[in-house]
């Protein structure tokens, strides 16, 4: 969750939506992200939405701590029960980001989904997630999130490599995320995701390679893969402008992605997005596809963004300007924005396309038809899936996706 809101219009105090964004809302996917914004330390490349206290003051006064915070999250999802009125949807996933959600006690993250599953209702077989440092867990914590409810955890690994995380300013030592995944099987977890981050100054393609292969002897069903972004404003941007760190290069990173498919496939995944692989379809992230297929979404938590019926909005950003504004029986929206219809499309072409299945060609404009026709002369395209009327990345389409769909959308 980027630490910078954008602009918008003002959220109504009783954050009331359109009529408009819940017509035919029973006809789309619901999911909920909470949002905890606490962690122990600050890591050099994270620009997220995060606080290191244990306590931090607001305006006015109003505490929002560790201690009180899972109450707050409730009162933001007591809040969208008003505002969706008598929605008669069934929760279908959660999310519990971060931060460092296992920072709060097992229990408070429980009572925060309890809060859904008493308002809303959770869909039969809901994907119930959360994020988790390795070295904020052990087994009696990992089996009381799963007496919560919890089915599925992703644990940040990023690095085997001491020297990686280092330079990240990663606190857990190698060795203990994959521990985390044995963990969390015996804790009778079903699916268990490794976060890992390639393109780390000072990484080999060795250090890379030992990595993955840490990361798939450890069992787990999913494994991320993000190239490393120096965001300006963090603590590694500013070490990277003082030359105390050098910066890798795209190509580094395309070589290090390549290095990832080829040795995440050998060991039995497949990729779903471009940044994402799973050992089946049921293990894939569902909550993170129903970010991509543009389906509706309340994100609960200081920061939070949330998606319905083509109206996204944000929370504010300080934990005590949260509590403060669901104190007073405020929504906490920072701002909203209507997406219009062009918007929409364009929304549907940037993110689908990352997708295995990619986007229907009859998304695109004659501009887009014309560069999506280059695009397969050029290998970046499947034609397969093209004839048969989507446009889908090839592997090197998949290293340049961020090009291609700049052409696609123009």
């Amino acid at each position: 969750m980027p630490s910078v809101l954008p602009d918008g219009e003002p959220v109504p105090e009783d954050g009331a939506l359109p009529a408009t964004a819940l017509a035919g809302a029973e006809r789309r996917p619901l999911g909920f992200y909470l949002h905890v914004p606490y962690c122990a330390t600050r890591c050099g490349y994270c620009d997220f939405n995060t606080y290191t206290a244990s306590e931090l003051r607001g305006s006015g006064g109003v505490l929002a701590s560790r201690d009180n915070y899972a109450e707050l999250v409730a009162e933001e999802v007591r809040l969208a029960r008003k505002v969706l009125g008598d929605d008669p949807r069934p929760v279908r996933t959660v999310f519990v980001g971060g931060g460092t959600p296992t920072l709060l006690a097992a229990a408070d993250l429980g009572r925060m989904l309890g809060t859904i599953r008493e308002e809303f209702g959770l869909a039969e077989e809901a994907e119930i997630t959360t994020e988790a440092n390795p070295e904020s867990v052990d087994p009696q914590y990992l089996a009381e999130l799963r007496e919560a409810g919890f089915n599925r955890i992703s644990f940040g690994m990023q690095s085997a490599r001491q020297h990686v995380l280092k330079v990240l300013d990663r606190t857990h030592t190698p060795g203990r995320p994959e521990a985390c995944v044995t963990e969390a099987r015996a804790a009778g977890f079903d699916h268990v995701n490794l976060d890992l981050i390639y393109g780390t100054p000072g990484e080999s393609d060795a250090d890379w390679r030992a990595s993955l292969e840490a990361a798939l002897g450890a069992g787990p069903d999913h494994v991320s893969a993000y190239a490393l972004i120096v965001e300006e404003g963090t603590q590694l941007a500013r070490r990277i402008r003082r030359g105390e760190v050098p910066m890798t290069d795209d190509d580094v990173h395309a070589d290090r992605y390549l290095i990832a498919e080829e040795t995440l496939s050998a060991a039995g995944f497949t990729w779903y997005e471009v940044s994402n692989w799973a050992t089946s379809p049921g293990a894939r992230c569902r909550h993170n596809e129903l970010y991509w297929r543009g389906a509706d979404w309340w994100g609960a938590g200081p920061g939070a963004h949330s998606h319905v019926g083509g109206v996204r909005w944000w929370n504010v950003k300080h934990p005590g300007a949260y509590a403060q504004a669901l104190g007073e029986g405020r929504s906490p929206g920072a701002g909203r924005e209507l997406l219009s219809g062009e918007e929409r499309r364009v929304e549907r072409i940037l993110l689908e396309l990352r997708l295995a299945e990619g986007c229907p060609l009859d998304l695109l404009r004659p501009a887009g038809t014309a560069a999506a026709a280059r695009a397969l002369e050029d290998g970046l395209l499947e034609p397969e899936p093209y004839g048969r009327g989507r446009a889908v990345l090839t592997l090197r389409g998949r290293l340049l996706a961020d090009a291609v769909v700049r052409d696609l959308v123009d």
